[in-house]
């Protein structure tokens, strides 16, 4: 197929005439979704070398001596495979304080050392608390390695044991394995499925009652994040079903670090099929992600933002519901925030509501959101300018003619001129269909003349020729089918 031809192809992509308005925005946010998905700043996988909050002292329970660090590992094997209790808790003892290193722990020596079997046996010694905690603690940081030392845990038989830990009196026993299955959940949708079909779900949410320590929530919130965690396969939606209703109540706790963790589970429970955004915007939460947006804690607003971007990315219904809770109040300030990561993630929440029918783009109008929409083509890295170029393309694609004519006199027109100097030629081409579908609407007002006009003042006739010697030959056809059609005397066509 010619380079005319491909670039013909992808233009008519974006043709609305005689195209239901729901196919149009699936295939408007679908087709450019996987390459502007940021990466997640999301919380760690794993986590190793923990303080408990409910961990009594440790001199009562793990007593330090200065040459705690210098056993050898075969003295630790000799003290665990021993039949003296003491001598097995010290074992155990050693043996944990070395994998909580800071710094190159000695994971794979532990588990070659054939460690493993024996501390998932300690896991069911009710009668030995001591001897529980240390065993689980050590496995808890070798299930924070990377996938082999989890999987080692794995197939030791740990999962059991940690989930039958989680009915401990004690909390800090409890609370170990809560975080021992989240290393384990982090590792990967395998894993996750594993610990869903062990019932690990009912287990953790048994652990929440108006009495539970705020420390231990924070932990559980954190595990069942990573329970939510993946797409490949995502979650079974009766998982989702049965985390969903927690989820909804931990959110509006007060604790800033269980918001940050509930609001990442939403987030990736909402990075799906509308049919995963639907289960979660039915429960009523979108206000509440929406007031969590304005917060001033960036580990808050950072995940509350991905979640909302999400469900605008879904149907019309769902991003009409998200502006009805006022997400439009929000986004200027967040496309003004100091950090740029900020300004991104709003310009792609931006970018995804403008995918949507005149009605909401009519809405982002009103709303004030084109001055910092320029502002962020103007004057914000690139990154984020890349999803600006995707808000008005998108812009263009589903607004009327006077919805276009106010994009274009609000400056969004000048803005993305002096884009078309950078050397991404996917940006150029986006910003390309966008000058495109300019004309288009001009030309329904009658006023091609004076577009191409305006362009040419702004240097756009200049940039066009130039992209006439771009190394890319989409780009290169693309610029010259625009100057052919709209800067010579022929008459604009509807590509």
């Amino acid at each position: 197929m010619s380079a005319a031809k491909v670039m013909s192809k992808r233009v008519s992509q974006f043709k609305n005439k005689g195209k239901d308005p729901a196919k149009l925005r699936e295939k408007r946010v679908s087709e450019c979704v996987e390459l502007r998905k940021a990466q997640k700043d999301e919380t760690f996988l794993k986590r190793r070398n923990i303080k408990l909050s409910s961990l009594p002292d440790e001199e009562d329970l793990s007593p330090e001596h200065d040459d705690t660090l210098s056993f050898r590992i075969e003295e630790i094997v000799r003290s665990i495979n021993s039949e003296d209790r003491e001598a097995q808790i010290r074992g155990c003892q050693t043996a944990r304080k070395l994998l909580s290193k800071g710094s190159d722990p000695p994971l794979k020596e532990i588990v070659d050392a054939g460690l493993l079997s024996r501390f998932v046996s300690f896991l069911s010694m009710d009668n030995e608390p001591t001897l529980q905690f240390e065993a689980a603690w050590a496995l808890t940081n070798i299930a924070s390695g990377n996938s082999w030392h989890t999987q080692q845990v794995v197939q030791h038989g740990a999962v059991p044991a940690f989930i039958n830990l989680l009915a401990s009196p004690m909390l800090h026993i409890s609370e170990q394995a809560v975080w021992a299955l989240g290393n384990i959940a982090g590792d990967g949708p395998a894993y996750r499925d594993i610990l869903i079909k062990c019932n690990v779900i009912p287990a953790l949410l048994a652990r929440i009652s108006p009495d539970t320590p705020v420390g231990y929530l924070r932990n559980l919130t954190w595990t069942l994040s990573n329970l939510c965690r993946n797409k490949k396969p995502s979650p079974s939606l009766s998982a989702v079903q049965q985390m969903l209703p927690c989820l909804i109540q931990l959110l509006h706790l007060s604790d800033k670090n269980i918001l940050s963790d509930a609001c990442w589970a939403i987030s990736y429970l909402t990075d799906g099929s509308n049919n995963r955004i639907d289960v979660v915007v039915k429960t009523g939460i979108v206000p509440r992600l929406v007031e969590l947006m304005n917060y001033k804690e960036l580990f808050i607003v950072t995940p509350a933002l991905r979640a909302v971007g999400n469900i605008v990315s879904g149907s019309d219904l769902h991003t009409q519901m998200t502006i009805d809770a006022g997400v439009l109040g929000v986004l200027p300030k967040l496309l003004r925030h100091p950090k740029p990561t900020v300004q991104k993630e709003a310009t792609w929440a931006l970018s995804n509501i403008a995918a949507g029918p005149a009605k909401q783009i009519q809405q982002l109008i009103t709303c004030g959101l084109l001055p910092p929409l320029v502002e962020v083509l103007r004057y914000g890295d690139f990154k984020t300018q890349k999803e600006a170029v995707w808000a008005v393309t998108n812009f263009t694609n589903g607004g009327t003619v006077e919805q276009v004519v106010c994009l274009v006199q609000s400056g969004a027109l000048e803005a993305i001129i002096n884009l078309l100097q950078v050397k991404d030629a996917k940006v150029i081409l986006i910003i390309l269909d966008a000058v495109n579908n300019m004309f288009i609407a001009a030309k329904k007002l009658g006023e091609t003349e004076k577009l191409s006009l305006l362009i040419e003042e702004l240097g756009g006739l200049e940039r066009l020729e130039m992209l006439q010697n771009h190394e890319n030959e989409m780009v290169y056809q693309a610029a010259h089918d625009l100057i052919e059609k709209c800067f010579t005397d022929g008459i604009v066509e509807e590509v």
